[in-house]
């Protein structure tokens, strides 16, 4: 009997030590080996990416970018076989994802567990994951800000890890609010040599949320389309979410749920969440806009760092698994998408609009159990009712959920643009986003409408730099003749979603939104007079 228990136990610890693989001292994380009271630099991220380049022939490492501070940001492209450019990727018929994290300095359970899923996809039990997809990471997006750490910077997190880095990168900028105007060198980095270059199927953005105290380890949101196309964001909403919710509660024992915040000023328990907002600044936002799917990843602030790095492991790799069984089918719903809105330009051009300016409304299915801490009511010092978090998790029923976008301003649709070659910076930011703009080799007319601008107002306070501007007018029935020279962009292409949106004088995040045409309409006299709109909208050429 003796020998038999001896022999059961050798196999039990033959078993267990299958199981877990015993790691090289370089490929276990900082928070690991500081018993997760440390977050990595900059320098242990790249020695970390060096030390799987040493132990795997399926990586490729480049650079989106060089900070302000002259840190070289890294891509890591993971694929069997390797992959070492787009052209390679596009001939391996294989969807490419793209996952960052680091946007944010203080939110920093991206980028440690982006290292740990790099290290077992290449070298360990998820190696699977290569079969049928390319996986782009980024995991230190932030690479200035990541080593300004002080203790206190994020309180809700109540110090776990001790010291973390700033939010703003070295420009002093959110790197989360520069989708559009691009102003960050991250930002063009990510847009022209990761987004433009690679062309992802997938974003996935990891964060870290601020405070509100649901009972969630992760919460995700989706890319708001708004003026985009709506099938990608089905998939991500009704396909999706669904079965990664399910397999990140079996698999790693953490809960998760839709992203949204309440307060209890409005009494308890909460009625309703509210999303953010739907702005393309956004960067998952503005993946709907360019035909593709966007996810937002929020870590709940309030767990330990072990817990909130585990969650955020959790959810990643279910993606992978999910994007692993149905790549083929979400690359379909993107290329369909991208007919749909290239097909809308063509056949729909002068008939149809579409919004401009959005408001946040319900969606139609409430949350049948919204899991959050409770609150106990109380009479506070100054006899007025107030309420407490208790340490209790309960499910609040029916909760409606505030994560949909309505128009409130619509503008019609047209089958182009032109502007007066005296708008070079315009077309050159424009191109950088990847739209495609022609310069006009011989004189083309145009019928359209031309925005009679009657008011330019800029916003009191700055956000980002910027006293964002609003415009008031109205669009009129005008011909056009355009000039060798001259800029014309012609709508029946992959980012017609984009393009509109940044172009259109009424959107709330476009060009105008950011002053790229302050300058010139005030230089024109719009504080004392009616101004034409430089950017033309035309619906039929001669």
């Amino acid at each position: 009997m003796k020998h038999i228990i001896t022999a059961f136990l050798c196999l039990i610890a033959l078993q267990f030590s299958a199981q877990q693989k015993a790691w090289p001292n370089e490929l276990i994380t900082v928070p690991v080996k500081s018993n997760y009271q440390k977050t990595s630099t900059y320098a242990d991220v790249m020695s970390y990416i060096t030390a799987l380049q040493k132990r795997s022939d399926l990586l490729h490492l480049e650079y989106m970018a060089t900070s302000k501070e002259g840190k070289k940001i890294p891509v890591v492209v993971l694929a069997n076989p390797k992959v070492s450019s787009p052209a390679e990727a596009i001939a391996s018929g294989k969807p490419v994802l793209y996952i960052q994290g680091n946007i944010h300095s203080g939110e920093v359970e991206g980028k440690e567990i982006v290292q740990q899923i790099m290290r077992d996809i290449l070298l360990g039990g998820k190696k699977h994951l290569l079969d049928n997809q390319i996986i782009i990471f980024a995991p230190i997006y932030n690479t200035d800000s990541n080593d300004k750490m002080k203790k206190g910077r994020r309180p809700s997190q109540e110090d776990s890890p001790v010291e973390v880095g700033i939010r703003a990168n070295s420009q002093g900028l959110d790197l989360n609010r520069d989708g559009i105007k691009m102003e960050g060198l991250e930002t063009n980095g990510l847009i022209q040599n990761v987004l433009n270059k690679w062309n992802p199927e997938m974003l996935v953005d990891l964060h870290t949320t601020n405070g509100t105290w649901h009972g969630y380890g992760i919460t995700y949101a989706p890319s708001y389309h708004s003026a985009g196309e709506k099938a990608p964001y089905d998939f991500t909403w009704n396909v999706l979410f669904p079965e990664v919710t399910k397999n990140v509660d079996k698999n790693y024992k953490v809960k998760i749920g839709p992203y949204g915040y309440y307060s209890t000023r409005q009494g308890w328990p909460p009625t309703a969440i509210y999303t953010y907002n739907h702005h393309p600044r956004y960067l998952v936002n503005q993946m709907g806009l360019r035909n593709k799917i966007g996810i937002l990843s929020e870590s709940f602030a309030h767990d330990r760092f072990y817990q909130r790095m585990n969650g955020t492991y959790g959810f990643v790799a279910e993606i992978l698994e999910f994007t692993h069984k149905n790549g083929k089918e979400l690359m379909a719903i993107n290329v369909q998408a991208e007919k749909d809105a290239i097909n809308n330009v063509i056949e729909n051009a002068g008939k149809v609009t579409k919004g401009v300016r959005f408001k946040m409304v319900a969606l139609d299915k409430k949350i049948p159990n919204y899991r959050t801490y409770d609150y106990t009511p109380y009479i506070n010092s100054k006899g007025k009712k107030s309420y407490i978090r208790s340490g209790k998790i309960i499910d609040v029923k029916n909760v409606t959920n505030l994560s949909k976008f309505d128009a409130t301003v619509s503008t019609t649709l047209p089958r182009g643009y032109f502007l007066p070659k005296s708008m070079k910076p315009i077309v050159e930011h424009l191109r950088k986003q990847g739209i495609k703009v022609t310069e006009l080799k011989r004189r083309k007319k145009a019928t359209g409408e031309v925005f009679m601008v009657e008011e330019l107002k800029n916003a009191r306070r700055k956000f980002e730099g910027h006293n964002m501007a609003t415009v008031k007018g109205e669009y009129v029935v005008a011909k056009r003749t355009f000039k060798k020279g001259d800029y014309w962009i012609d709508m029946a292409q992959p980012l017609t979603n984009l393009a509109f949106y940044m172009l259109e004088p009424q959107s709330d995040d476009g060009l105008v939104t950011w002053n790229f045409f302050d300058t010139y309409l005030k230089s024109q006299g719009v504080d004392s007079k009616t101004v034409a709109y430089p950017v033309f909208k035309y619906y039929t050429l001669k």
